[in-house]
């Protein structure tokens, strides 16, 4: 799917069941993409928002540049995701549901751009969260079990 990972959004895995996935392009800043590229991006607290018909990444936090000087940007500042018309009008669609949240799963080099996979999900219960981690474990054993049968 993607050509270099940046940053992962493990915890979004872990808390939302993710039902749709969507890939959007973002603006940065010089100084961001430079910093993009030296992996220093945190998705901790942030989450996607349609605001006009314009996706937004808000709570991202992307460190300022070592090198440059006094073009540095705001950490956190709103990022402008790029989508289709369509696109977001899904979206929008999607999470005016209740309970469901649009939010990043991780970031990504793809033919040279930055891009940003989204996903809405929705959130799960501390109950739903160890059954989740209970199967995983059980698939887990049972591809070893298989994988030690064929030997």
């Amino acid at each position: 799917m993607s050509d270099a990972t940046i940053a992962q959004n493990r915890r979004a895995r872990h808390d939302y069941e993710i039902l749709a996935r969507f890939e959007a392009g973002i603006v940065l800043t010089g100084s961001e993409i430079k910093s993009v590229r030296d992996h220093k991006v945190q998705f901790q607290g942030a989450y996607a928002r349609i605001k006009d018909g314009e996706a937004w990444l808000i709570g991202a936090h992307i460190a300022p540049y070592a090198n440059a000087g006094y073009a540095a940007h705001d950490p956190t500042r709103d990022r402008k995701l790029l989508l289709h018309k369509k696109e977001i009008r899904r979206i929008a669609q999607m999470v005016d549901q209740k309970g469901l949240t649009l939010i990043p799963l991780s970031m990504y080099f793809k033919r040279g751009k930055a891009k940003v996979e989204l996903g809405v999900g929705r959130g799960r219960k501390s109950y739903d969260k160890r059954e989740a981690v209970k199967q995983r474990e059980q698939e887990r054993a049972a591809a070893e079990a298989l994988k030690r049968s064929v030997r």
